[in-house]
């Protein structure tokens, strides 16, 4: 039996959906669809194990084997219609962290689909041919899909790896006195017991070499920004939405950028850090600026809908990303920051970077 998450069954919905529609509409900075931009789907490509096969669309769906290239069967258009409509129905009502459609699962079956995530690497979940109307090409693209139908879905996952270190500079109290407040906030309340004192918090460094490197290559002042949004989000209680803690960044512009001419230094990389992240990067391996997903990001709206960011509406992706993302605290005792520790006579304070959807 077939079970999973409504992320996991979000992207059976996308397949099945896409397959019954034969077009992906592209999104403004809103979610909101663009009437005339749409990319005509030619199929839509999946590889289970060494089983591989091509969903192209005609006057039916046609299953081919992806290696011989011979058609296996022919379904008509509006099973697929049916089908999706009917997850939509059972995603929208299902309640708890794992389940089951046995009707989509007969479904799937039928059409040779035995599992509810294709193989793929990192960040690509479904792999398209779409005929490029702005071009004339006819490009195989990967997807990332982020479903607004369950829980909001991570960007940037977080790690002991993805710990800022900042050294606490002329701290006069016992870090013991720190470490004990147990008032929530807590890490507010340590950071405002730090700066009452006297005391200044300056970034020193990244748990993880590798990571320090990826930022950099997108930006080398990127850890740094990075490092202020994060001292921001954790000096303050409640949401910490990027958009509006990169506003207060700017405000304050601590890396001295000549702002005179409007020039949207902190915006423009913040921005190229979340489409980076999106598209490829993780926090754990080797960054060389390839895009795993190389169509861009797909979208499951909660009514259904299905919209997506792709090259060519990159500027409408990117304000998507920067207005709909947030700063959220991971597991302190998990990921082990939040509390004062002293190291060759310095002492120190290390705070996790987790980045989710709205």
């Amino acid at each position: 039996m077939l079970t999973g998450n409504k992320g996991e069954w979000s992207e059976i919905y996308v397949f099945l959906k896409l397959l019954a529609d034969g077009k992906l509409n592209a999104a403004d900075a809103n979610l909101n669809v663009i009437p005339e931009v749409y990319y005509p789907i030619i199929k839509i490509l999946r590889e289970e194990s060494n089983n591989k096969r091509e969903y192209v669309i005609d006057s039916t769906i046609k299953i081919i084997d992806g290696n011989s290239k011979d058609e296996i069967l022919s379904i008509p258009l509006s099973e697929f219609v049916i089908k999706s409509n009917e997850l939509l129905r059972f995603l929208k009502k299902s309640e708890g962290s794992s389940f089951s459609f046995p009707t989509i699962e007969e479904f799937l079956q039928s059409i040779d689909v035995k599992n509810l995530t294709a193989s793929k690497n990192e960040k690509s979940d479904i792999s398209i041919v779409v005929h490029d109307l702005n071009t004339g090409l006819k490009p195989k693209l990967g997807f990332s899909i982020k479903s607004m139908l369950g829980k909001n879905s991570t960007l940037f996952n977080p790690g002991n790896t993805t710990n800022f270190i900042y050294e606490i500079i002329n701290l006069n109290i016992d870090i013991d006195e720190i470490n004990k407040i147990e008032t929530a906030p807590k890490i507010a309340n340590k950071i405002k017991c730090i700066i009452e004192s006297g005391a200044t918090i300056q970034f020193v460094n990244l748990a993880s070499k590798s990571l320090k490197l990826n930022l950099q290559l997108i930006d080398s002042d990127l850890p740094k920004i990075l490092a202020e949004l994060l001292l921001i989000k954790y000096s303050n209680s409640g949401t910490a939405t990027i958009f509006n803690t990169l506003q207060q960044v700017v405000n304050k512009n601590p890396l001295q950028y000549d702002l005179s001419l409007g020039h949207p230094f902190y915006q423009y990389k913040i921005k190229n850090f979340l489409t980076d992240m999106a598209l490829g990067m993780t926090p754990s391996a080797i960054w060389k600026g390839n895009y795993d997903a190389t169509g861009g990001i797909i979208i499951v709206k909660e009514n259904g809908e299905i919209v997506c960011y792709y090259i060519y509406n990159r500027n409408e992706f990117q304000e998507y990303l920067l207005r709909n993302t947030r700063i959220e605290q991971a597991s302190t005792s998990r990921y082990n920051f939040g509390n004062l520790y002293e190291e060759n006579g310095k002492k120190y304070l290390k705070l996790n970077l987790q980045i989710r959807f709205n």
